[in-house]
């Protein structure tokens, strides 16, 4: 028989036969994929919905970790835990109070002052603007701007913003006491997060949790170098002019200056206020000036003194800064950075190893450290229970930074230097 036998009788030998039923593609969701989907959209909608007891207790471990070393610095000196802990909080709250009465009182006099001169310095800074021909039109809409709709608009956002600052205030003495009740019961809270973790994972646990410290403490001493910074800067640049009030100013600039973006707004504000009974020529001078010095913060101190506390490249402490205030804006751009340290540490810890990042032969010597430390926890924490093992794990990874030079030797109090079992 030919092939053109074998074919029907109404299809040509060269025709491919045609399927005569049409494919179906069966997509079948396992019962563990779709709980696992389940549980991603619940835990993201409580996220959501407790975000601000997230925060609360953000700021309380970011607290701890900062108040940390001062404490066991102290215990290093023969202090009591429960006593160095009453200290650091007392000196916390006496300093608190001294910022508040040296700063709000003064900058509130100053803006009664500035207040009752409104009309005067309006009528400076017009006939400042009609004298050039660029800022005549401005000088005119300043002259016939009306006052009522801008106290009214002004009241309300007042309003609004006292609102949020209690809610803020409200939130932050919580994190506050949150964070007292984690350094009082330390030692539990320690055992029962070591728990949770096979003892085989302990010494990783204990070398992450010395890195946050690490990051933590790096990160707000930029902060404090900033800040500290700003102020200085005001308090010189008002006292050169001779604008009273300066060290209030100055206080005040430095303490909202960590507040990214905004920060700015907020300590120009008073300085160029302060400024305008000084005429304008003494206003534009220290308008410009502030401006300069936001310009080399944010380009240049930023970048340096964070990526040095933190050890983050300058192109990634900006992109950190952009992405965090993208996505949560102020809130966002305060925890990028300690974020992005955290997550390079957490990739290092890990031992993701990323292309190009290490040759072998050191990764074949990281390793072997990893080994011999947990072979030597194993050893000292044979039979303890976990707060005393989780206090041998910290005790041999502070050890092994310190050796390395990345930890002072205050870093681990002396209740935690020898223990039962060393």
């Amino acid at each position: 028989m030919t092939p053109a036998d074998e074919c029907p009788p109404n299809q040509s030998p060269n025709t491919a036969a045609e399927p005569s039923d049409k494919q179906v593609m069966r997509i079948e969701i396992s019962l563990s994929t779709m709980l696992a989907m389940s549980s991603i959209v619940v835990a993201a909608w409580l996220a959501i919905k407790l975000f601000p007891v997230i925060l609360v207790l953000i700021t309380a471990l970011v607290l701890v970790g900062t108040l940390s070393p001062a404490i066991e610095w102290l215990e290093t000196k023969g202090v009591r835990r429960a006593i160095g802990i009453a200290l650091v909080f007392a000196a916390l709250f006496i300093a608190a109070v001294l910022v508040v009465t040296l700063t709000i009182p003064e900058i509130a006099e100053q803006l009664s002052s500035l207040a009752s001169q409104a009309p005067a310095l309006r009528t400076k800074l017009v006939t400042f603007l009609k004298g050039s021909q660029l800022t005549s039109e401005l000088g005119n809409s300043i002259e016939h701007l009306r006052y009522d709709a801008l106290i009214n608009s002004s009241v309300s956002m007042a309003f609004a913003w006292s609102t949020r600052l209690l809610e803020i205030l409200a939130y932050s003495v919580a994190a506050i006491f949150l964070a007292l009740y984690m350094l009082i019961d330390r030692d539990r809270l320690r055992g029962g997060l070591y728990a949770m973790v096979p003892r085989a994972h302990h010494m990783r646990l204990s070398r992450i949790m010395l890195n946050l410290e690490t990051i933590v403490g790096g990160y707000l001493r930029g902060q404090l170098i900033t800040c500290a910074l700003m102020g200085i800067f005001v308090f010189i640049l008002l006292t050169a002019c001779g604008i009273p009030n300066a060290l209030a100013i100055a206080v005040f600039g430095g303490i909202v200056d960590v507040l990214p973006y905004v920060g700015i707004f907020l300590t120009i504000g008073p300085a160029v206020l302060a400024a305008l009974a000084k005429g304008p020529v003494i206003t534009i001078t220290v308008l410009v000036l502030m401006l300069v010095y936001e310009e080399l913060e944010s380009r240049l101190l930023v970048p340096i003194v964070y990526g040095r506390a933190l050890r983050l490249p300058s192109s990634v402490v900006l992109f950190s800064l952009i992405v965090g205030s993208s996505l949560l804006g102020i809130i966002g751009a305060l925890f990028a950075l300690p974020v992005a340290a955290a997550l390079l540490m957490l990739i290092d810890e890990l031992r993701i190893e990323l292309p190009g990042t290490s040759s072998q032969g050191e990764l074949d010597t990281v390793h072997k450290n990893d080994k011999d430390n947990e072979q030597e926890y194993e050893r000292r924490s044979s039979g303890l229970p976990t707060d005393q093992a989780a206090a041998i794990a910290i005790e041999i990874s502070a050890d092994r930074k310190r050796s390395a030079g990345d930890l002072p030797d205050s870093t681990v109090p002396a209740s935690e230097r020898k223990s039962p079992s060393a």
